[in-house]
């Protein structure tokens, strides 16, 4: 989907530690020395075996770095896809059979990426990620915070609110802990924006006389217009569902400008979804974004104390994407039958979370506080007789 013309060609056959599983259509990552499992050691950054405690470099290119793809190229594919075949790209779930040990898993929705629930093999499905129909993923963004420092994190932040239930606090035996890597879409843009408007420039006169003598503050507005021009760079929008779409926008800022080319090294032994929303349903939300950057822009342009700005018309210029795969350490509790989830930036280590109240402890707080304030106004009282 790269280029306006013939789809791209099939996969070349992997060059990493992968063993492929043709009947499966998935991947596993077997170790040279004993046979277990590998995975992506974040802290090593290499592929660690837990068994024998092998390592593996990467045959990724962890040099490089992702590049951007024609916006405008892509929408044509996409568009084209849908005219041809509505239902193509639903991503539809899948019962997968685990080549170690023989168990039957299912990959529901776009999830890609997960571990054998009965020997913990990390499998990974192929034909998601490299399927015609779908945008394939530009790059990754590695995890740099380990599972030490993500507990750490999330403990320091269940501990910090005081007011969670007990039962919320033990989550280490109530809850799951897992990494995972998301769908996310950038967007690169260069705009040439004309627009009209009104500046307002205040002054204070003096009105009235005598006690009703008093300053008043006027405002001059005069026409405006003009050219302004903006260069946006990685603005990001998340493409999965599931999550809570304004706790996850408070990870940010992603440290996206040093993603990797992906290599499905980086996802093994970790879980991983593919987008639920395109590159096209995700552009509303990035041009919206853009769009207020460019207002800020115009209204700067116009100086003075006030902006109003009527009317712009946008050029879009050059424009680019990338499909990249971010890192959440995520923690979901189920508590009282209704779930809470704790994201982990897996590069920064910022928090953010829901967690619900006790209100056995409100109110012992809010007895506590009305048993001081009578304290309080007591003593006062005491003190005034005296």
């Amino acid at each position: 989907m790269r280029d306006g013309s013939a789809p791209p060609p099939p996969p070349a056959a992997p060059t990493d530690h992968a063993s492929l599983h043709s009947t499966e259509q998935t991947r596993t990552y077997p170790c040279g020395s004993c046979g277990s499992e590998l995975h992506f050691d974040i802290k090593l950054q290499k592929l660690a075996c837990s068994s024998c405690g092998t390592t593996y470099e990467l045959t990724a290119d962890t040099a490089g770095l992702a590049q951007e793809q024609d916006l405008r190229s892509a929408l044509t594919h996409l568009r084209e896809g849908r005219a041809i075949a509505p239902q193509a790209q639903t991503i539809q779930d899948k019962e997968i059979v685990c080549q170690n040990c023989g168990g039957h898993s299912t990959f529901s929705g776009s999830l890609t990426a997960e571990r054998c629930p009965y020997c913990a093999t990390p499998i990974q499905r192929n034909d998601v990620h490299d399927a015609p129909d779908r945008i394939p993923v530009d790059g990754v963004v590695p995890f740099t915070i380990d599972e030490k420092a993500a507990t750490a994190a999330i403990e320091q932040w269940i501990n910090s609110r005081r007011f969670a239930p007990t039962e919320f606090k033990t989550y280490n035996r109530t809850g799951s802990f897992t990494s995972i890597y998301t769908a996310y879409f950038t967007y690169d843009a260069d705009t040439d924006t004309f627009y009209q408007g009104r500046r307002g420039d205040d002054h204070t006169i003096t009105v009235g006389s005598g006690d009703n003598r008093h300053t008043e503050t006027r405002t001059d507005w005069h026409h405006v217009s003009g050219n302004v021009r903006n260069s946006f760079d990685d603005v990001t929008v998340f493409a999965n569902d599931g999550f809570d779409g304004k706790r996850i926008a408070k990870l940010e800022p992603w440290p996206t400008q040093t993603a990797k080319p992906y290599s499905p090294e980086y996802v093994a032994g970790h879980l991983c979804r593919t987008y639920d929303h395109d590159v096209e349903e995700c552009l509303t939300q990035a041009t919206a974004t853009m769009e207020q950057g460019i207002d800020q822009t115009i209204k700067s342009d116009i100086g003075g104390d006030h902006q109003d700005i009527q009317s712009r018309s946008i050029t879009w210029q050059k424009m680019t994407y990338k499909h990249l795969l971010l890192p959440i350490w995520l923690l979901t509790v189920i508590y009282q039958e209704k779930p809470f989830q704790v994201y982990i930036n897996g590069v920064t280590g910022e928090v953010q979370g829901a967690r619900p109240w006790s209100k056995v402890k409100i109110i012992i707080a809010a007895v506590i506080a009305l048993l001081v304030l009578i304290a309080i106004v007591a003593i006062i009282a005491a003190s005034k007789k005296k």
